[in-house]
């Protein structure tokens, strides 16, 4: 089959090229890099105003657009960024649980389960999804009440988990350190996936459904009318819609004050790592949840392609957004990993890196419609639980905007009302 033209769009740093020659069956064909989209004739064509804009194309604003845009609504997703995914999101490990403390996020993790176990199925991208499970071991007897009582609170909401004793767990990991343990839990249903390959493919099937997305573009202000927000402004062009969501992440502070909206989520860094790969010798995610000098807890697991990759949760935290990775994490978690899995000993690292986890007083979400202005929503502060809640909280975002309620949305909603008082805690944050 024979075209005559050929644009290809890319937002690689590949330079234009115009051929007369004929080029696999195409007598022309251009390379356009997405930067140079605002100056080609077809974006004067694009719509001005929307259904719905999103600011923050990472793991909540992706499959937000994607939703949003199957449904049949016009979606614009603006980024300051140079494609998705490129803030927190990409710095995520990719553990995906329901094993929650609360109803609102293990059913919408339950959700978002379901969605990435059947996403190969139902769009025929391999996002890498593997069904390891979570574990939660225990060594004191302090811990051990804490996972049985929360054990109680989870299969009444019907998360499929178990206690195991420490044989039975050691069946599942081999090389746990038996020593003082006292069993652990199992939620078989909790697994992984890779945050690259999944936002990827969200990101082109929400264009494949007629999303739109404004990427290196910066919001700087609104045009506030009538308790409404009437437009985005953005430091290249103003765009308007019924519906203003923000996704920004780690910046989704400074976004909503530009509202005029002040929101208590503050960013605070950590550090994660990637081992080189090795034969599959793990079974579930590993989870400790004891406290030492410098860390509350950590976390690791093998991922489908082999690596070890593991994470840890400072103490005190440490606020801001400086992502240079520090010469102080890597002992500090390999003295850990080896003391609860001494088979990990002979592991070759690969790298290390930083990111953030937008914190919220309580450990849950601010997501829902603000009452200062009718419009605009929040969804924001996910504790950098961003990726396992994004699938099923588009779902629910999309639900919340467009008033379809299902039966218990609004009673899943008061985990994430943006107006609570953030006394409770998330256990499990």
């Amino acid at each position: 089959m024979n075209f005559e033209n050929l644009v290809i769009i890319s937002n690689f740093d590949l330079p234009t090229i115009v051929s007369s020659g004929d080029a696999g069956g195409y007598s022309n064909f251009v390379f356009i890099h997405s930067e140079e989209l605002g100056n080609a004739p077809w974006d004067k064509e694009m719509r001005t105003f929307y259904d719905l804009i999103v600011i923050g194309a990472g793991s909540i604003g992706v499959p937000v657009a994607m939703e949003f845009a199957k449904k049949g609504q016009s979606v614009l997703v603006i980024d300051s960024l140079p494609s998705p995914g490129q803030g927190q999101d990409k710095k995520a490990i990719g553990g995906i649980r329901a094993t929650h403390s609360d109803k609102g996020k293990i059913v919408v993790s339950q959700r978002s389960i379901e969605i990435f176990s059947q996403w190969k199925e139902d769009y025929g991208d391999d996002i890498h999804w593997k069904s390891n499970g979570y574990s939660f071991p225990a060594y004191t007897q302090k811990d051990e009440d804490i996972l049985r009582d929360l054990m109680k609170i989870q299969q009444h909401f019907g998360l499929n988990i178990q206690w195991l004793s420490p044989e039975e767990y050691r069946e599942l990991n081999p090389g746990i350190n038996m020593e003082g343990l006292r069993g652990s839990t199992y939620s078989p249903e909790d697994g992984s996936a890779s945050p690259l390959l999944f936002t990827q493919s969200s990101y082109f099937r929400a264009m494949e459904y007629g999303a739109k997305f404004k990427f290196k573009e910066t919001v700087v202000g609104f045009h506030i009318k009538n308790n409404k927000i009437s437009s985005v402004r953005t430091n290249r062009g103003n765009y308007s819609s019924a519906h203003v969501l923000n996704a920004a992440g780690s910046n989704a502070k400074e976004v909503s004050q530009m509202a005029g909206i002040d929101i208590p989520v503050k960013p605070d860094s950590h550090e994660a790592g990637i081992c080189e790969p090795v034969k599959p010798f793990m079974g579930p995610m590993v989870v400790d949840m004891r406290k030492e000098a410098s860390s509350i807890n950590f976390y690791f697991y093998q991922i489908s392609e082999g690596q070890v990759v593991f994470c840890m949760t400072p103490d005190p935290p440490i606020w801001g957004t400086d992502n240079r990775a520090t010469s102080l994490f890597l002992p500090m978690i390999a003295r850990r990993m080896i003391k609860i899995m001494p088979m990990l000993a002979n592991l070759k690292v690969r790298r290390t890196w930083r990111g953030q986890y937008p914190m919220t007083p309580d450990g849950f979400p601010i997501v829902g419609k603000m009452k200062e202005l009718d419009n605009f929503y929040q969804a924001v502060g996910m504790c950098g639980q961003g990726f396992m809640l994004g699938p099923g909280m588009a779902e629910v975002i999309y639900r919340l905007i467009t008033e379809n309620y299902r039966s218990d949305d609004l009673e899943i909603s008061k985990s994430f009302d943006p107006y609570r008082d953030f006394k409770d805690q998330e256990i499990f944050k």
